[in-house]
């Protein structure tokens, strides 16, 4: 490949992965990026063009540009007793999908193997809508079912305070409020495979970025019934299954022995983590994991009591678990050491 084309490919690539940022300033940017004149980004932004990869919007002086769609593709099945996530793949979806690298179809075909079987099984509702748009950067896709709603279920099975209580257990992993059909790994897996995962249901919404460890509440005015998941992830992509399997499961079972809590999911609204049982709480199911990890990102302060109900009379009772924590800062740390040095102490 000549030097002028590899250069001339760079400059497309640059355009088309910060076009969605900079709807209105991609030209400035990209001449400045490549120290080229802005007549030679427009024939590059007219060659993307002509090839239905953007699509420009508004006059000369108020011009934005976009992704072009690649595909847009919307279906609705009907729930029966022959539902089958995987008949649904091979027939619809796999072909919508497009022929990618392998390491991203085995993400596709299982997100979306996983959420269309939730919906199946655990959803009571009659029908599952699927969107998916795909352009040349990224593939999306959402399922929404119209049945009882997911945070809502699992608050009402497993006798949780509120949906938000559910949302919290759902990102340790192992939950499921049917444990003879189901592991409770789907939701786990899926939300750390794609770039974005998120969901609403109610009236609240459940959102994890890829490479933060931090997951997100929010309330939502959006108020309707079923539940809807989106999956995000860029056609290029080098991450793999395997990958975010071997990130959690360990052993000669390979078993889900690993975890990440975000701690900041135990609080409600702007309440401080001061009390024993916000600390149970947050501390429901760990017994499950042999790894636990607790993201303190976002919490300034924990009160003593918080600190040792995890840090003294948990690790007490399961000495086989191997706690750590990540993005504390001296004032939580100085409380979980104090927490720590009375176990010793007590020892």
């Amino acid at each position: 490949m000549s030097k002028i084309r590899k250069r001339s490919e760079e400059i497309s690539r640059f355009i088309i992965e910060n076009v969605e940022k900079n709807p209105m300033g991609i030209c400035r940017l990209t001449s400045q990026k490549f120290n080229v004149s802005m007549q030679a980004v427009n024939n590059h932004i007219r060659r993307l063009i002509a090839s239905n990869l953007i699509v420009a919007k508004g006059t000369t002086r108020a011009r934005s540009y976009k992704l072009c769609p690649l595909v847009e593709w919307r279906e609705t099945y009907h729930v029966g007793k022959n539902s089958a996530e995987d008949v649904v793949w091979r027939n619809d979806v796999s072909a919508v999908i497009g022929k990618m690298p392998d390491n991203i179809i085995d993400i596709w075909h299982y997100g979306f193997t996983e959420m269309f079987n939730n919906a199946i099984d655990h959803s009571a509702g009659t029908e599952i809508w699927v969107y998916i748009r795909k352009d040349a950067l990224n593939t999306e896709m959402m399922l929404h079912d119209n049945g009882v709603g997911i945070f809502a279920k699992i608050q009402r099975e497993l006798g949780l305070d509120d949906e938000k209580h559910a949302i919290l257990e759902l990102t340790k992993g192992k939950l499921t409020t049917d444990p003879h059909h189901h592991t409770g790994e789907g939701i786990f897996f899926t939300s750390r495979m794609f770039d974005s995962f998120d969901i609403l249901s109610g009236g609240v919404y459940f959102t994890h970025k890829f490479g933060d460890t931090h997951d997100w509440i929010l309330d939502s005015d959006n108020i309707k019934g079923g539940t809807s998941v989106w999956m995000k992830l860029n056609n290029n992509t080098a991450r793999t299954t395997k990958k975010i399997f071997d990130k959690f499961l360990s052993g000669d079972d390979y078993g889900f022995n690993k975890t990440i809590i975000p701690v900041e999911l135990a609080r409600y609204g702007n309440d401080k983590l001061i009390s024993r049982s916000q600390a149970k709480r947050l501390m429901a199911r760990v017994e499950l994991f042999k790894v636990v990890v607790f993201d303190f990102k976002g919490i300034e302060s924990v009160g003593p009591a918080f600190a040792d109900e995890i840090f003294r009379v948990f690790s007490r009772d399961h000495p086989g678990i191997d706690m750590h924590c990540i993005n504390v800062n001296k004032e939580v740390e100085a409380m979980i050491n104090k927490a720590k040095s009375s176990a010793t102490e007590a020892g």
